[in-house]
């Protein structure tokens, strides 16, 4: 995700408080074609690894990329949607882990 310069990324630990998975990794994007370029590195990255995603929702256009790999899920944000969903704040109980 370095490589394709992912911005302000936060990997939470949310096991104690979540039943779907067991970290949010969370990264801020700068344009539309960022975004489109850093989930399509993460996906490559992943799957050689023989990590697959599990489920997807959101574009590049909407500004807002999930992906679903059951035990972790990504969040890739422009800067002004993840201001505005506040997902740190929703999970601000969570353990960053560094």
């Amino acid at each position: 995700m370095l490589a394709k310069k992912g911005e302000q990324i936060v990997l939470l630990d949310v096991s104690k408080f979540s039943s779907v998975t067991d970290f949010y990794l969370i990264a801020t994007c700068n344009s539309t074609p960022h975004l489109r370029a850093l989930a399509h590195e993460v996906e490559r990255e992943l799957l050689k690894h023989g990590i697959r995603c599990f489920r997807r929702a959101g574009t590049a256009e909407s500004g807002w990329i999930v992906s679903d790999y059951l035990n972790f899920v990504i969040h890739l944000f422009k800067a002004d949607l993840r201001e505005h969903y506040q997902l740190e704040e929703l999970w601000k109980d969570a353990k960053i882990v560094e």
